[in-house]
């Protein structure tokens, strides 16, 4: 299998910070604890799509493509990015989403405007139904004269996951004895290229509810990424991963993907209070709270070199009303 050509689209490397503070709280000794800033990648208000996009964008662009189509929930940071990266590219971005256009507009839904996006409002579809109906648009598109690409849910690909791949292999540069990163398991890309730059022991993968074989989704583009980009960890050539090596919480998706529970709020609150950093409600928070909870119980001790990955969404913490109401009643009152 050859790489598909790579368009530059984000800011790299990004910044590895230590977090003492979190740390301390957490019971951890203060060098063993590090967030790793993919939030702060750059275009269109950062996070890890984008190094997914460089590698799919890039195999479109390679194909002729004019015109790209993705789909996703309404507050989708893929579908934000992907409209930011055509916005760059000057290619045409059509997003494809469950509700109607008279929904609330907030949150990524405005960024989604703000570059220039179309969106195809769905109505009351299902995952696998916005899936074919978002492939009728690309014909429709393709039948009207364009020359659209249609990327999959979270740009998980086998070459959408060689941005981690690579990623990986940084954040190897910056901290060569990591022993743990955690990262929020969405759609698989960005875990499984850790996987395949890191080997299944060192990535501690949270899922958020969005795919319903989280595991065998990494082990599937993990073995593709890895044949794409030529060897596997050890350098050794490529070998298969299995789900059952990997490493993957199931315990932090609480009662559904688009709902907020008090571990994510708790997370939220203490990341940013102790380190002023801002978790989403979907993704970051329930990887954090997953974080926590493996701090607490032991799994991840002092003494262990652990790395966060912040893969972003900040926007779409304005998307979910439940989010920002509990943000709200954190808020203290002067007493003067």
């Amino acid at each position: 299998m050859t790489a598909p050509l790579r368009v530059s689209l984000g800011s790299w490397p990004t910044p590895l910070e230590p977090a003492p503070r979190l740390a301390a709280a957490l019971g951890l000794d203060a060098e063993d604890l590090w967030i790793k800033r993919d939030d702060l990648g750059g275009l269109g208000a950062g996070g890890n799509k984008l190094r997914k996009l460089e590698w799919t964008v890039g195999e479109a662009l390679a194909g002729g493509a004019d015109t790209l189509v993705t789909l996703g929930g309404a507050q989708s940071n893929h579908a934000r990015l992907t409209a930011a990266a055509g916005a760059r590219l000057g290619l045409r971005v059509v997003l494809v989403f469950p509700g109607r256009h008279d929904g609330v507009r907030n949150g990524n839904v405005a960024l989604d405007g703000l570059f220039g996006a179309e969106i195809h409002w769905a109505g009351d579809a299902g995952l696998a139904e916005l899936g074919e109906i978002a492939a009728g648009v690309t014909e429709r598109l393709r039948a009207d004269g364009a020359r659209p690409v249609l990327l999959p849910l979270g740009g998980s690909t086998a070459a959408g996951a060689l941005g981690y791949l690579h990623a990986g292999r940084e954040l190897l540069g910056q901290l060569p004895d990591l022993q743990t990163v955690v990262v929020a398991l969405g759609s698989g890309g960005t875990m499984a290229g850790l996987v395949a730059a890191l080997g299944p022991e060192r990535v501690l993968g949270v899922h958020v509810g969005a795919v319903g074989d989280p595991a065998g989704a990494v082990a599937d583009l993990a073995t593709g990424a890895a044949s794409l980009d030529g060897e596997g960890s050890d350098g050794a050539g490529v070998q298969p991963v299995t789900g059952g090596e990997l490493r993957v919480d199931l315990d932090q998706v609480g009662a559904g993907y688009a709902t907020v529970g008090e571990p994510v709020v708790e997370a939220m609150r203490l990341v940013g209070r102790t380190e002023g950093v801002v978790l989403d409600p979907i993704y970051t928070g329930r990887a954090m709270a997953a974080l926590v909870a493996a701090a607490r119980e032991g799994t991840i001790a002092a003494g262990h070199r652990t790395v966060f990955l912040h893969t972003g969404g900040l926007p779409g913490l304005f998307g979910y009303p439940d989010a920002v109401s509990a943000a709200e009643r954190l808020l203290g009152s002067y007493p003067g």
